[in-house]
């Protein structure tokens, strides 16, 4: 009997030694999966940065790139204006003569008549504000009763 208890006691041992040898290959499984987990998380915010780095160098040289091509436009708009201006002048006189031909001109007669209208408006307006000024003159006066 004393060699079966021996070889329950080596049995219960060597269980004991392959569960902790398996305990120590799942610790380490599990190390290498935090340390893989960690890598590749330093990986994410390293491109992260990388990304935005790029987004920021793009978004400088597209600024560069469009005020470049703003001073060009300039450059080639004052180039245009010169030659442009002499032409407009001389299209807009003509446009002006154009437009002067089309107008109705009112004959002398008509131009008295509108001018006496005029006349009588602006002196009939005097005359009213005139005796509105008489008025208030005489309320207030000497003694200043407003």
């Amino acid at each position: 009997m004393s060699k079966k208890k021996k070889s329950s006691k080596n049995k219960s041992s060597n269980s004991k030694k392959v569960a902790q040898n398996l305990n120590e290959q799942l610790s380490t499984q599990e190390q290498t999966e935090v340390t893989e987990a960690e890598s590749q998380a330093e990986n994410k915010d390293l491109t992260a940065e990388k990304t935005a780095e790029n987004a920021d160098a793009k978004l400088e040289q597209k600024a560069e790139t469009k005020k470049e091509s703003k001073d060009k436009n300039a450059k080639n708009a004052k180039a245009k204006k010169a030659p442009k201006e002499k032409g407009k002048l001389k299209r807009k006189a003509k446009e002006t003569v154009s437009e002067l031909k089309k107008v109705t001109w009112p004959t002398f007669p008509e131009v008295v008549k509108k001018t006496g209208v005029v006349l009588a408006v602006v002196i009939i307006f005097a005359v009213v504000i005139f005796g509105i000024d008489l008025l208030l003159g005489f309320l207030v006066g000497p003694t200043g009763l407003i």
